[in-house]
């Protein structure tokens, strides 16, 4: 560990003495977090994803830097870690506090207004930020080899590259403009599928309902060759025996009506009587249009949050000497206070870890005292901000290990929160607690605790960012405090905004609530009520849960690390295979041109520059699109120039796949062409 601190040199000297911390990148930083946190709760919403923000942010600081701002690299720096806030607290928010809206009758819908979704995405924003103020050291610095941060190490490319200028900057850009326009036609235009799928039938006698599917799109080709074939690897390997082991499997030997009561059982499905939901369920016919789909959402999330969940506590089983390495440390620096400050070098000044101590108890305070938390008295609320800080640190520690290894875009945060609803739900039933009264109140554990894990992990990104560029840890966790709080503003707002029916709606039924309707179906929000009914009344089923948290043990058990596996397993193989394929093609670059002697050197190749840019034009394209569709008049304009149906009749479902894989296809192609080549000094 200390050869690999001693022999890093950050892009900035240490000694160097330049503006960072100004007045006009904060406030840059804070508008992009407005942003881009609102687009993300639209995205969210609609579709149950998210967005990174920090690469975009960074692009168009550099942009705006350069022309107007006449920022330095580490104003630049500023701005991105204090606009990628934005993004992640609202994936928090929409990913849990919806479930308010559906515990049981109505227990929990007066809580969803504004001010408590204001109040509970800057606590929970708050406490993912202060938990890695002491984890800074051991996870980002000392960990600065094992743990790649994939989207972190390429903010920090686009920041060098911009500062650099010449090829290094043409190579991200040129990457940046060639996903943005490959964005353009796979989802504006839909030239090119989003998501190709092979699916063999239910009535294969052979090998029933296995699915091979692909978001074959830039954002995760880029991220796979980032992290590389390894990692890559194992987290493919998870859905793979997810979607082609036991789906086939499970559609073998259970029959379609209990598969569709599972899914009213976990609110995906209204009544077994009723066509639609999750596999498009026929009542009729018995049968669903998409088996494999059905079964997923049925059994595969719990057994994939069950290993998550397992693999997240061996995970800090295996940390604690660090983590404890960590405290220690960080304890021992507020002896001497500012005297000893001064001695510290610049790019290690941390906050206090009295700020840390102090802002974990005001929050609990808080917590306990304000009227818009859940809770009959004092005391329950007491433990409600109890259990916060001690789910917090060890998810927020989790978290930042997750991302750290496949990026904040497939941090499964949902996974860590259903974890925490299921252990709160517990300790609830342990104290005598059962019953719908008590579901908001775990509810509220698992929505700041989610929003914290999110935050954490993309906090995690920015400060890995700032270690790289040589930036000053106070400054950017001062800077993430303001966008936790400013984007917290808006995304209350947002919410409110886009709950509220329209009248086009109305005229359609939906007359409440536009947040659960076919508009916004706001499908983890959902899936977090269920669990919390689901348990507080005795109804969940331990047995799926239980066979995840057996399968992380046995990878353990044969030398595999099971979170990366685990993680993999909970999230479609789509999202997992295109992130494989640009593993591999990292893996095919090394091969052929042989690893470079300097990994720091290797940072700044033209291949990863390359993928640096296609993660940043998917994400950037992906938040224009958002905003855009959230208003009448540019939705149907995006209607309009949809060239899907017309394709898809032409060439037929078959053929529009193919095309999309062929586009897929080249852009993989000119990565490793451009990976292969050398930057023009």
């Amino acid at each position: 560990m200390q050869e690999t601190k001693s022999s890093f040199k950050p892009f900035v000297p240490d000694e160097a003495r330049m503006a960072e911390f100004t007045l006009k990148s904060v406030l840059t930083g804070a508008a992009f977090g407005i942003i881009f946190g609102a687009a993300t709760v639209y995205l969210a919403l609609k579709a149950g994803l998210t967005v990174s923000a920090s690469i975009p942010i960074a692009v168009i600081a550099i942009t705006l830097g350069r022309k107007f701002l006449k920022t330095t690299i580490l104003e630049n720096n500023i701005i991105q870690t204090t606009g990628s806030a934005g993004e992640s607290i609202a994936a928090g928010v929409v990913f849990t506090l919806p479930g308010f809206l559906f515990l049981s009758n109505g227990s929990g819908e007066h809580f969803f207004n504004y001010m408590t979704i204001l109040t509970l995405a800057i606590i929970g924003g708050i406490l993912g930020t202060l938990m890695m103020i002491p984890l800074r050291k051991s996870l980002i610095v000392n960990e600065h080899k094992t743990l790649p941060y994939p989207e972190g190490t390429a903010c920090a490319d686009v920041l060098k590259a911009g500062e650099k200028g010449g090829d290094f900057a043409k190579t991200a850009f040129w990457g940046l403009g060639f996903a943005f326009v490959y964005a353009i036609l796979q989802k504006i235009i839909h030239v090119i599928a989003e998501t190709p799928a092979f699916v063999t039938k239910q009535t294969n006698r052979f090998f029933p309902s296995a699915k091979v599917s692909g978001e074959i799109t830039p954002e995760y080709l880029g991220v796979g060759y980032i992290i590389g074939p390894r990692i890559a690897g194992v987290l493919v390997a998870g859905g793979v025996l997810a979607w082609l082991v036991l789906i086939p499997l499970l559609s073998s030997v259970v029959a379609p009506e209990l598969i569709a009561t599972q899914l009213v059982k976990l609110g995906y499905l209204t009544d077994i009587g009723t066509a639609g939901g999750k596999g498009g369920w026929d009542p009729v016919a018995k049968t669903f249009e998409d088996f494999s789909s059905a079964v997923y959402y049925a059994y595969i999330r719990q057994i994939g949050a069950g290993a998550v969940a397992a693999g997240g506590f061996i995970t800090l089983i295996k940390t604690i000497p660090t983590i404890i390495s960590s405290f220690k440390g960080s304890l021992g620096s507020i002896k001497g206070a500012s005297a000893a400050e001064t001695s510290v070098k610049r790019t290690e000044r941390d906050l206090s870890m009295k700020v840390v101590a102090l802002g974990s108890l005001g929050l609990v305070i808080l917590i306990a005292l304000l009227p818009q938390i859940p809770g009959h008295t004092i005391l329950q609320k007491l433990l409600i901000g109890i259990l916060v800080v001690i789910f917090g640190a060890f998810f927020v520690t989790v978290s930042s290990r997750i991302v750290g290894l496949i990026g904040s875009s497939n941090n499964p945060i949902s996974g860590m929160t259903i974890a925490t609803l299921m252990g709160t739900c517990l300790i609830f039933i342990a104290v005598g607690w059962s019953g719908k009264a008590y579901e908001p109140m775990a509810l509220v554990v698992g929505g700041l605790i989610c929003i914290a894990a999110a935050n954490a992990g993309a906090t995690s990104q920015d400060l890995k960012t700032g270690y790289i560029v040589g930036a000053t840890p106070k400054y950017q966790q001062l800077a993430l405090f303001v966008g936790v709080i400013v984007s917290s503003i808006v995304i209350g707002l947002t919410v409110n905004f886009l709950d509220k029916p329209t009248a086009d709606m109305v005229a359609k039924g939906v007359t409440t609530h536009a947040i659960g309707s076919e508009y916004y179906p706001a499908p983890q929000g959902t899936l977090m009520a269920t669990l919390a009914r689901g348990i507080l009344s005795f109804n969940l089923d331990w047995q799926f849960v239980l066979v995840g948290v057996f399968i992380a043990i046995v990878l353990e058990l044969c030398g595999v690390k099971s979170l990366s596996f685990a993680v993999g397993a909970y999230l479609p193989l789509s999202t997992t295979l295109p992130i494989f394929i640009g593993g591999l093609i990292r893996g095919a670059v090394d091969k052929k041109a042989g690893k470079a002697a300097n990994p720091e050197e290797e940072e700044l190749g033209r291949g990863n520059l390359f993928a640096t840019g296609l993660v940043a034009g998917g994400a950037v394209a992906g938040v224009v699109i958002a905003i855009l569709s959230g208003f009448d008049g540019p939705a149907a304009a995006l209607k309009a120039v949809n060239a899907e149906h017309g394709l898809s009749t032409a060439l037929g479902e078959g053929g529009y796949y193919v095309l999309g894989t062929l586009a897929f296809a080249t852009m993989a192609f000119v990565l490793y062409r451009v990976g292969l080549s050398k930057n023009k000094e």
